[in-house]
Order: C-alpha cells, then structure tokens, then sequence
C-alpha cells in the first residue's frame, strides 16, 4: 500500500500574510510601547503624555512612538529635571529596553495568527 501527498507551496501568498501579520503586530507592539511610556512622562497639565502617537510604515515595516512638544526632548534627555514620582527623563527609551521582548512577542504572534489561515 503507497500512499501519496502533495503539497502546494504558495510562497506569495505566505509572505504577504506574513508582511501583514508583521505590520500589525508592530502596531501593537508600539501602542504598547506609547502606554506603558506614558505612565512614565513627565506631568503637569498632560500636554506632553496626549502627545504621544504611534506612527507606522507597513511597506517598510518600520515605526515610531513619538511626542509633539516643543519640550518633549528635553523632558526626555535632561536626566537633572525633577520629577513627580513614577515620572521620569527617559520615559521612552526606558520602556523601549524593558518591554522589548514583550513588543517582540506581540509581533511574532501576529504574524503566526496570520499564518494560521
């Protein structure tokens, strides 16, 4: 008794469902990023934390949390500036070094679901 099997490899489709799995999942990854840095920004008013977006290339497959304030470098880089308490200078670059491997993870199970079918 033989038995046969034949497999259909679509590389294309597997890619690009792949490509699309990985762009979601970098949108998660630095949405979560944004929230965990904005528990951490410095506040007075909240001006600087409701700046705080998530950019994403899908083409590229590249992004960006970023704040839109004329002070936001400096309340980031100045590691002199007082703080509220649980607020702090690097409240982006901080997070970015902790939760990587949580973004990481958010990423490859994006693209395994898009895998999925």
């Amino acid at each position: 008794m033989t038995q046969r099997s034949r497999l259909r490899w679509n590389g294309q489709a597997v890619n690009r469902d792949a490509r699309q799995g990985a762009a979601r999942g970098l949108r998660i990854g630095l949405e979560h990023l944004l929230q965990v840095s904005r528990d951490r920004v410095p506040i007075e008013e909240g001006t600087l934390e409701r700046s705080g977006t998530v950019t994403v290339d899908e083409a590229a497959l590249e992004g960006a949390v970023s704040y839109d304030t004329p002070y936001a470098v400096r309340q980031h880089e100045d590691l002199d500036l007082r703080h509220d308490e649980g607020r702090t200078a690097q409240f982006l670059a901080d997070p970015l070094d902790e939760e990587r491997d949580v973004i990481l993870d958010l990423i490859a199970a994006q693209v395994r679901r898009s895998l999925r079918g």
